[in-house]
């Protein structure tokens, strides 16, 4: 027999739908921004970073007006992913580029290309490229959507997985014990089986 406690109900419900919720504000997170994403570009961090910070929290028409402007080599490639992103936004979640604001710019370090220079005498002097990684989030300032619209989306996702085990495993044992009374009943009785012994256990 099947025993659950009442504080391991509870327990897995809360599990249950601290998951859930925590789906529902990443689901909401992700309706409403798209991410373009340049790895190994052939630069430094350090200089691609002096761009990338000059943009955070800007508008899409800004920040191209903004990049086109920059003396720096860096806004050239910054530029191309920008547009990139936007381009996504509106093909994929058909987002409006005037609504469309950089909600997060970052530049991570990549691997570091070695090279050597030949010098005289029959030596060689190392040459470090480095790159490096750099991520555009582009987010639609005007597109919100609902608790209640997220909610019937993943509504699906509110059943307990132990509840409806134990109910599933009631329902077999109500059934198996159906089937043993048709078989043993009054009605019909087994030829080997005695009828003063009763029914047979469980």
């Amino acid at each position: 027999m099947l025993i659950i406690h009442w504080w391991e109900v509870i327990m897995a419900k809360w599990r249950r739908w601290k998951k859930v919720l925590q789906k529902m504000e990443t689901k909401r997170i992700l309706s409403t921004q798209v991410k373009a994403l340049a790895e190994n570009v052939c630069m430094s961090a350090h200089k691609t970073r002096r761009v990338i910070d000059q943009i955070r929290g800007r508008s899409y028409e800004e920040t191209l007006m903004l990049l086109e402007l920059m003396p720096y080599r860096a806004s050239y490639p910054i530029f191309k992913l920008v547009y990139s992103a936007a381009a996504n936004a509106s093909h994929n979640k058909s987002f409006n580029e005037a609504d469309s604001v950089i909600s997060k710019a970052e530049v991570n370090g990549g691997t570091i290309v070695k090279r050597l220079k030949p010098r005289a005498r029959g030596r060689s002097y190392p040459i470090k490229r480095p790159t490096c990684h750099i991520i555009i989030v582009v987010r639609d300032s005007s597109k919100k959507k609902t608790d209640q619209d997220i909610y019937l989306e993943t509504k699906d996702q509110w059943k307990d997985p132990i509840i409806e085990r134990y109910l599933e495993k009631e329902r077999e044992r109500e059934k198996k014990e159906k089937e043993r009374e048709e078989k043993y009943g009054q009605k019909n009785k087994s030829p080997w089986f005695p009828t003063w012994w009763g029914k047979p256990k469980a």
